[in-house]
């Protein structure tokens, strides 16, 4: 019985080593499925960091074409403005210049028209001057014949008085005669 006691006594003891075989398995089981599920969590979070990722990168490359765009278009902008500073600087030229041959012509023409009328006044006051003195003459001579006209018309209807007086008193003898 010794043996059986023996024989038992191993199988208790393998049993016990046999519980504290599966209570380790059992807690590498339970470690493993921890270790499983944050593997998984790990794993969801990568899938997430890498769609983030993924995202960033897509907004990176929009992002890097939006610039080179802005780039591109900044740069036309600079050629188009250095143009129409170019053109804007002639046409500021064209405008002094055209400017300056109407100033030119202004005063060549202001000029041309003092001269003329110098020489028009010139001519005019001498040939002015006779008008006015032959005007003058003819007013005073109007006057003197205005004056004699009157003076005319005076002795005229002096004298037709006269005549009409010495003829009332002719007809007036004449009427007492009759």
């Amino acid at each position: 019985m010794e043996d059986s006691e023996a024989i038992l006594c191993q199988i208790s003891f393998l049993k016990d080593m046999l519980d504290q075989v599966n209570d380790e398995i059992e807690g590498n089981i339970q470690t493993t499925r921890e270790i499983e599920s944050e593997i998984v969590n790990c794993s969801e979070i990568e899938s997430a960091l890498a769609s983030r990722e993924s995202e960033l990168t897509r907004l990176l490359y929009v992002s890097y074409f939006e610039i080179h765009g802005l780039i591109s278009v900044t740069a036309d902008s600079r050629k188009s403005v250095k143009i129409l500073n170019d053109e804007l600087s002639c046409l500021r030229t064209t405008r002094d210049e055209i400017l300056q041959r109407i100033n030119d012509k202004r005063d060549e023409f202001t000029a041309t028209c003092l001269e003329f009328q110098w020489e028009i006044d010139k001519g005019e006051t001498e040939e002015l001057v006779a008008l006015l003195s032959e005007k003058e003459f003819l007013e005073n001579e109007f006057l003197q014949l205005d004056k004699k006209n009157k003076a005319l018309k005076n002795s005229m209807l002096a004298f037709v008085e006269e005549v009409l007086e010495d003829l009332n008193n002719s007809n007036a003898g004449n009427i007492i005669l009759f």
